[in-house]
């Protein structure tokens, strides 16, 4: 585990690595393996990618983000033109079924509703909003309600990891109750973690998934 003086460093250089993101910005501590970030961005789109360049980087276990969103004039937006720019969005995604996700926009927060049967659906509908002009924040609440059998998840879920470039697949235990999964055991970094509840949720009938592996 990097100690916290090279672990700042090494998320520093990473935020400076991605492209998107403005470094000089952003604020970076260390503490015990997780990670504080602060200061401020143009964008909601540049928070999120800060947020995910630092979790690439080896020995984090944890992001607290503070990071503002201070918007240039030319990027600012009314509501009213925000979510009709949203749903025009949505409306062209392939991803996202018609009429199935709704749009509140208050202050430049962005809430979304409604119900799909599969977890990428909700997770293409933020990502069509987060690059929006004027978006300052986004709160996810769509349900997933799977249309499926869900027997099988928790067999499908380990065949995928055993398919997947897993070292040692055999290390995560995999619980199923209904569409409920729960994640166990270990990895031996933040990438392998996300990587495995990505994985569950790709699942055919999963509605929740709580990641509880651990980083050894």
């Amino acid at each position: 585990m990097p100690q916290d003086a090279q672990l700042q460093r090494e998320v520093v250089a990473e935020l400076n690595w991605e492209p998107s993101v403005t470094a000089a910005h952003i604020g970076v501590v260390a503490n015990a393996g997780i990670i504080t970030l602060s200061g401020h961005v143009e964008s909601y789109s540049e928070k999120y990618a800060a947020e995910q360049a630092t979790y690439r980087v080896k020995g984090v276990l944890g992001v607290a983000e503070e990071i503002q969103v201070q918007l240039p004039f030319e990027r600012q937006r009314g509501d009213e033109d925000i979510a009709t720019a949203a749903i025009e969005r949505l409306s062209w995604d392939t991803f996202v079924p018609p009429d199935a996700v709704k749009v509140k926009v208050e202050d430049g927060y962005v809430t979304l509703t409604g119900e799909v049967n599969l977890r990428y659906q909700k997770d293409a509908a933020e990502e069509d909003v987060r690059r929006l002009f004027g978006v300052i924040g986004i709160s996810n609440q769509i349900t997933v309600t799977p249309r499926t059998n869900i027997a099988n998840i928790k067999s499908d879920i380990m065949h995928a990891l055993h398919r997947s470039w897993f070292s040692d697949p055999k290390k995560i235990i995999v619980s199923a109750e209904g569409g409920e999964v729960r994640l166990t055991g270990n990895v031996h970094t933040p990438q392998d973690k996300l990587m495995a509840a990505t994985m569950a949720w790709s699942a055919p009938g999963v509605t929740n998934v709580a990641n509880d592996i651990k980083i050894t």
